[in-house]
């Protein structure tokens, strides 16, 4: 019988560092162009904390690369196949204190070379640390339920979205995805990024 393999865990936090020196950016440099603050920037390198998928598109842009370059793109060909024990998760948790910020994602596209779109299944899970923060960067998403419930937040407009059920929307307009009455829920997500 073979074997099922762990899916490899990206530490984007690490590229966003070697990718920050490589520019000569200082901490501040790219809390000033990002607009988050340098404490933060600082657990995300230290693998305190794991960007939010908004995060890494904003993160890219003030650095001038794609998303990919942080979830392990290759030079490798025009399509991309990834068998489900190949996905690279990316957990969103503060490690040393075992927190959950509510979702885990595995990329589902990063074999492909040159993408503008990034496709995951996250896993929404029940947050540790609540927060009412939405999320905002340039793109376009697809969001399609696998499992469970789905609250989505998009400006002022709030609803549930069950199995079967799908939402598109432009991604400059504030918005929050988490898993509805504490329900484990699955979806897939496909974000757009226009190239840097």
């Amino acid at each position: 019988m073979e074997e099922e393999r762990i899916p490899e865990e990206i530490r984007v936090g690490e590229k966003v560092k070697a990718l920050r020196e490589q520019k000569g950016l200082s901490l501040k440099a790219l809390a000033d162009l990002t607009g988050f603050s340098t404490a933060l920037l600082s657990q995300m390198e230290n693998h305190l904390v794991s960007p939010s998928l908004g995060t890494i598109i904003k993160l890219a842009k003030a650095l001038g690369v794609r998303v990919g370059d942080f979830l392990g793109e290759t030079e490798g060909e025009p399509f991309a196949i990834v068998r489900k024990d190949e996905r690279k998760t990316i957990s969103r948790f503060a490690s040393k204190e075992g927190v959950k910020y509510g979702y885990s994602y595995e990329s589902l596209g990063f074999e492909k070379k040159n993408r503008h779109m990034e496709p995951f299944i996250v896993t929404l899970e029940p947050a540790t640390v609540k927060t009412s923060k939405t999320s905002v960067h340039d793109g376009e998403e697809f969001i399609f339920v696998l499992e469970g419930a789905m609250e989505v937040i998009l400006g002022n407009h709030t609803d549930v979205l069950y199995p079967g059920d799908s939402i598109y929307y432009d991604s400059n307009v504030p918005h929050r995805v988490q898993c509805h009455q504490d329900r484990v829920t699955k979806i897939l997500a496909v974000l757009y990024t226009a190239s840097t």
